[in-house]
């Protein structure tokens, strides 16, 4: 198990926030799901932007 603390990551199109912590479980992503992990084809829920849109937030 991993000891990094969680993070959460921000699209940059459409400011739509992914927390690590959180998952998205409506989009069937587990809580405690890495943002590394998500699949290269994961698209942001909000707005559809690629997952190479996010930006990891500041602590």
């Amino acid at each position: 198990m991993s000891t990094t603390p969680y993070r959460k990551w921000q699209c940059l199109a459409c400011g739509d926030i992914y927390d690590e912590a959180l998952g998205s479980p409506p989009d069937g992503i587990p809580a405690g799901t890495r943002f590394e992990a998500l699949p290269d084809d994961w698209l942001c829920p909000n707005c559809g932007a690629l997952k190479a849109s996010f930006v990891p937030m500041d602590d």
